[in-house]
């Protein structure tokens, strides 16, 4: 795709589709490619965290220190593949798997309970005691069949998740 601002050419649209699962459009794709160019600052080709954080709505994110670690130094190919679990058109169980490289921060494809109250506590922030949250997570695990000593493994998300009317979605504007 050479430097970061050249145009995509056809085969560029198509192999970034497949890439991604076809997930977004033609037409979305070289609107994510315009956002795409305008952080990438430098023209390097890739995005980095600072250029990340120059998004207001991603630099307000509770979880964005988490989610800066799985963004930093993005192509473009891998920032639309980023942003495919907030496609309409992906699967609910794409949407779990996200969530749960959020959750697992050290990338061991296991969760342990301190990794969620983590999780709690950057979502909830002062809003809640730490016993508070504690107490919603033993109960939330208590319902699923899960104890405070279990990790979590993918399935176990899925498992948790799959009931629970997921919304994940975000419009990619198209000119």
């Amino acid at each position: 795709m050479g430097s970061a601002y050249s145009m995509l050419t056809q085969y560029d649209i198509e192999e970034v589709q497949d890439y991604c699962g076809f997930l977004f459009s033609q037409q979305e794709i070289v609107s994510l490619y315009q956002r795409f160019c305008q952080l990438d600052k430098n023209s390097k080709g890739f995005i980095s965290a600072d250029e990340f954080l120059s998004v207001p709505e991603f630099a307000m994110n509770p979880l964005s220190q988490r989610l800066l670690k799985m963004t930093d130094g993005l192509n473009f190919k891998d920032f639309v593949a980023f942003l495919s679990a907030f496609s309409p058109q992906a699967s609910l169980q794409q949407k779990i798997e996200f969530i749960f490289k959020v959750y697992d921060k050290d990338n061991k494809g296991k969760v342990t309970y301190n990794d969620i109250l983590l999780v709690l506590q950057d979502l909830t922030g002062s809003f809640m005691s730490e016993k508070q949250r504690e107490q919603v997570l033993d109960r939330v695990l208590e319902e699923a069949g899960y104890t405070r000593e279990c990790f979590l493994l993918l399935d176990d998300f899925i498992k948790i998740l799959s009931n629970q009317g997921l919304k994940m979605e975000v419009e990619v504007p198209v000119d």
